[in-house]
């Protein structure tokens, strides 16, 4: 046995009665679609529901298994303490996950955070289903802060100790779609908000998993999805498999998208190994960007590739050429893998003898010191995409009305607080939230009296 069906469903719990107290007759159509996907899910009889939640125990360098022989959880947060849940986890299934993950050194399993407590993003899709079966053990997952394709791979993991296992499963995504899809809505309005329902709801009506991998994060960010990376989880699991797929409801009354899909597994499918079908497609694409780029990324992609196999900072090479050798400036080097930040230091003055030293030393502590992430492994080095910014010198400005996000870059200075932010940036799109961004990096509190400088920079690829 395997994985005998996924669901794709929403966890507003306002649906469930006891909580929405008559506000969940806004979703009707939303609530019919969840019975009939309990009705499919009964009729099933899995052994095990796997349940991927974005309210889960959730890490941004690894992929939490909730662990343990039994779980409780309540809708008491939302004074409901009366719906309650009690159920067995599936212990041997989690362990095998678990022991898979530490075989591949790959980052998931048990550790961290005990908490046995059931998060609503687990317990609205259980409400529905435990109405209607009840024979079954758990699993539960979060998320991490990982790329897309890092969540396929880990469905796949997750599939193939299903499959070891022997064991029938159904696979539930639990996943809001957007946040902002109407002015009323609690989060407000934003114009990628229905952008992002219309896009998700057409890939995973028709099983387009590789299209998953498409969605910029910038504008997950600004659509405020929440269920994105759960729906990649799931489609991992089922890798490899002829899907299929059909959509229930989609709705976004209530400002919060709500989408509910089936997919169901009718054998296998050579064509349908979206992961390696996009680092092939990935890796072709950084060789021919690496060809094309220029000697300021040449040189920071060296520096970079030196320290992490190394361990030490490389001298400057000779093939530097007369105009970096000869500069003198700031410069920041931002490395990215899969569209994701990766890693990203600068200097705002030059503080080394030339420009190209300067690179070299930012390179390494983008890819060694950046306090966001963990160092780069060896194994990355293919897969990073790197830019350099050379900076002007910064000038002192009177007011916001001197800036503009797209060809300055600013920093704000309040006493020994200093923040900056580089220009032309993905998801940065007016001078406030530029501003903002940049006082929040500085620990600039937004009564603090500030001070403004601009810069230009010159972005090399």
């Amino acid at each position: 046995m395997s994985i005998v069906a996924a669901f794709m469903v929403p966890h507003p719990p306002m649906i469930v009665p006891a909580v929405g107290k008559g506000s969940e007759k806004q979703v009707e159509k939303t609530i019919r679609a969840y019975e009939k996907v309990a009705d499919e899910i009964a009729a099933l009889k899995p052994q095990t529901i796997i349940i991927s939640s974005p309210h889960s125990i959730s890490y941004s360098d690894y992929f939490h298994i909730s662990p343990g022989t039994k779980t409780t959880g309540s809708f008491a947060e939302f004074r409901a303490p009366e719906v309650k849940f009690e159920l067995e986890y599936d212990q041997e299934l989690v362990n095998l996950i678990a022991q898979k993950a530490e075989d591949k050194g790959f980052p998931a399993g048990t550790l961290g955070e005990k908490k046995t407590e059931l998060d609503h993003g687990t317990m609205v899709p259980l409400w529905f289903i435990t109405k209607k079966y009840r024979d079954f053990k758990l699993v539960r997952t979060g998320l991490s802060g990982f790329d897309l394709l890092k969540h396929y791979e880990y469905g796949m993991m997750i599939r193939d100790a299903v499959e070891d296992l022997n064991r029938r499963v159904v696979y539930v995504a639990s996943g809001d779609l957007s946040h902002k899809l109407q002015e009323y809505g609690p989060y407000g309005f934003a114009k990628e908000g229905p952008v992002y329902d219309e896009r998700i709801m057409d890939v995973c009506s028709g099983a387009r998993f590789g299209e998953l991998f498409d969605f910029d994060e910038n504008f997950c960010e600004k659509a405020a999805e929440c269920g994105h990376k759960s729906f990649v989880i799931m489609a991992g699991a089922l890798d490899g498999v002829a899907i299929e797929a059909k959509q229930y409801s989609h709705e976004d009354v209530t400002g919060v998208g709500y989408g509910i899909c089936s997919f169901m597994p009718k054998g296998k499918d050579e064509g349908r190994h979206f992961l390696s079908d996009r680092l092939n497609h990935e890796e072709k694409a950084l060789e021919d960007k690496r060809e094309k780029s220029d000697a300021y990324v040449k040189l920071a992609r060296a520096s970079a590739e030196y320290f992490v196999k190394n361990g030490k900072v490389m001298e400057v090479p000779d093939w530097v050429p007369d105009e970096i050798l000869n500069a003198k400036a700031g410069a920041f080097v931002s490395v990215h893998k899969f569209g994701a930040l990766r890693g990203c230091i600068g200097t705002i003055l030059p503080t080394k003898d030339n420009l190209a030293q300067e690179i070299v030393r930012n390179a390494v502590s983008a890819v060694s010191e950046d306090p966001r992430f963990e160092a780069v492994e060896p194994g990355e080095l293919k897969w990073l995409e790197i830019n350099v910014d050379v900076l002007s010198e910064p000038e002192k400005i009177k007011s916001k009305d001197e800036l503009d996000v797209k060809k300055y870059g600013v920093i704000v200075q309040s006493g020994y607080k200093r923040g900056l932010l580089l220009p032309d940036l993905d998801g940065v799109d007016t001078v406030d939230q530029q501003v903002s961004i940049a006082m929040r990096k500085g620990g600039i509190s937004p009564g603090d009296k500030i001070e403004l400088l601009r810069f230009e920079v010159v972005r090399h690829y």
